[in-house]
């Protein structure tokens, strides 16, 4: 599933974000389900943009803000990046082919995890991402 995370909790310029997340990209086997969170504005579609370049993604990594699923082929595989900002209910989840894509033995990326509820998997590995009060553009990223 993942190889030697570097995992804990780590604050973070935005460049060194993007470095962790390539670093973290690179270390992903599927299938893994990784589950992101926090406020608007911290960072979790660059952290998805920068794991999707370490898996190997070539094509431009964009916000499925508006249709929720993006789909990407890499290395004979599948990575899919979802965002669930707009998902108001877990049974939404269904219309999107929630279980078919994490079940899917694929690399699955996901943007507000939580709305997720008691679907997501037990299993994902959870990265949380938290604005640092007074300190601008750094941010907090735990994951584990």
């Amino acid at each position: 599933m993942v190889e030697s995370l570097p995992l804990g909790a780590v604050d973070l310029t935005r460049d060194e974000l993007v470095a962790w997340g390539e670093e973290f990209g690179r270390r992903l086997e599927a299938p893994v389900v990784v589950a992101l969170d926090g406020e608007l504005g911290t960072g979790k579609t660059t952290l998805a943009r920068s794991i999707c370049r370490g898996v190997g993604v070539l094509e431009d990594v964009t916000s499925p803000t508006f249709a929720i699923v993006n789909q990407y082929e890499v290395n004979g595989g599948t990575v899919y990046h979802l965002d669930l900002y707009r998902i108001d209910r877990e049974q939404d989840l269904t219309n999107l082919g929630w279980d078919d894509i994490v079940n899917s033995g694929a690399i699955v990326l996901v943007e507000w995890a939580a709305r997720a509820g008691h679907r997501l998997p037990a299993d994902s590995v959870r990265i949380i991402l938290e604005h640092i009060p007074g300190q601008g553009q750094r941010r907090r990223l735990r994951a584990g």
